[in-house]
């Protein structure tokens, strides 16, 4: 159980920094997007520069403060000592990962705000089938334990990296256009770039911080329960991986609608992802509530860790029906880059966690999944009312005041 919880304590540390910086992603995909459906090519060289150029500053920066702060961290988990040293030996290793994984955030994100669903496919597949791919050969093959499973997964984010930078030219060639030196100099083209992040990433601290908290909460009551909160924390990851495809595309047409100034594109591309959301958290909750704890057997034989999972399999059923409105309305103020919009509902939603996660402590995890889940309610009713408040002013479609700064000349 000491390895399997040190992973997921150092995926979580390491995760924190490199989730928070997804705004390289979600800032990029509405700009790109919009910058598609105006057909302007040198708006979508100019986005795709920014976005690296932020990724690699952002990752230089990241490095620089790890280590030191390293001690730090896990001393606030409070992890036993056995499960401290792994953590760091798999932190030592993970890191070397996190540049690649900033570069993929922003490659996927123009890739996607271009419609190009298979290239950012593309890019996320390989990354972690040659994750999963070099965790068969070093850990089951070459019994490389903890850094063998975070080695495994920095060869993949580069992999992935390499792969979407490779795709870059071939996607221009439909968009013609160059890139002009003189507009990358101008912070009047980067201050809207700039403005979204600024707003997403202030965003994603507070969702980030929840998933940290929650993580840190479980390790606090002991090693097996984090190991078990991280298996059921998968639960959500997997659902995500459908609810954030419907999000992906509703990103990606919001922005074209955007750019197109059509709000009757904008209208039917919104009732048919949240169709298909709905359908897809529907059937997330009834696999959880069925084969729950076929879910957890597959992930650890751990018989400890499983009997201590099996309890909060009710809260795993209910987090996607709690969850789908928030990836749907996610997807919608990411295509519009209305960030601001998205920072203001998640800080309500943090500060609902908080308020729960104190007020329940006594009732131990189960008061830890019953505060998680408020604040994914909370936070989904915070955007919907949010999102009818400027469509009863008629302001989603309102193109040229969302656009990715000034075109170039």
């Amino acid at each position: 159980a000491e390895q399997l919880g040190a992973v997921a304590v150092g995926s979580a540390v390491y995760s924190l920094p490199v989730l928070i910086c997804g705004f390289l992603r979600m800032g990029t995909i509405g700009f790109a997007a919009q910058a598609a459906g105006r057909t302007d090519g040198d708006t979508l060289r100019r986005v795709l520069l920014q976005a690296l150029l932020l990724a690699g500053v952002l990752a230089g920066a990241i490095l620089l403060l790890a280590l030191p702060l390293l001690p730090t961290v896990l001393e606030l988990m409070k992890p036993s000592a056995g499960l401290d040293d792994f953590t760091v030996a798999y932190l030592h290793v993970r890191l070397a990962g996190l540049p690649a994984a900033l570069l993929g955030y922003a490659l996927v994100g123009w890739y996607l705000g271009m419609q190009n669903a298979g290239m950012a496919l593309r890019v996320t597949v390989i990354t972690n089938a040659v994750n999963i791919a070099f965790n068969l050969i070093l850990v089951l093959g070459l019994r490389r334990g903890v850094g063998g499973i975070a080695l495994a997964s920095v060869i993949g984010e580069w992999t992935g990296a390499l792969v979407g930078l490779l795709g870059v030219s071939g996607q221009l060639r439909r968009y013609p256009g160059r890139l002009h030196a003189s507009a990358m100099g101008r912070w009047k083209s980067w201050q809207p770039l700039l403005a979204v992040n600024r707003d997403i990433l202030i965003r994603s601290l507070v969702l980030q911080g929840v998933f940290f908290a929650v993580t840190v909460l479980g390790a606090r009551l002991g090693d097996g329960m984090v190991a078990a909160n991280a298996l059921l924390l998968n639960g959500l990851l997997v659902a995500s991986f459908a609810l954030d495809g419907l999000a992906n595309a509703i990103e990606a047409l919001t922005g074209h609608a955007l750019g197109r100034g059509d709000p009757v594109a904008l209208r039917r591309a919104l009732v048919i992802a949240g169709g298909w959301s709905l359908l897809g958290s529907v059937l997330f909750a009834m696999f959880f509530a069925l084969f729950g704890k076929v879910f957890i057997d597959l992930q650890t034989d751990i018989a400890k860790v499983r009997s201590l999972a099996y309890p909060y399999l009710p809260y795993l059923a209910a987090l996607p029906l709690v969850a789908v409105g928030s990836y749907l309305l996610d997807g919608l103020f990411v295509g519009a880059s209305r960030a601001r919009e998205m920072r203001d509902s998640m800080l309500i939603a943090g500060i609902a966690f908080a308020l729960l996660a104190a007020g329940l402590r006594p009732w131990g995890n189960h008061g830890l999944w019953l505060a998680f889940l408020g604040f994914m309610l909370v936070r989904a009713a915070a955007m919907g009312w949010t999102a009818k408040r400027i469509a009863r002013r008629g302001e989603w479609v309102t193109a040229a005041d969302h656009q990715a700064g000034e075109p170039a000349s």
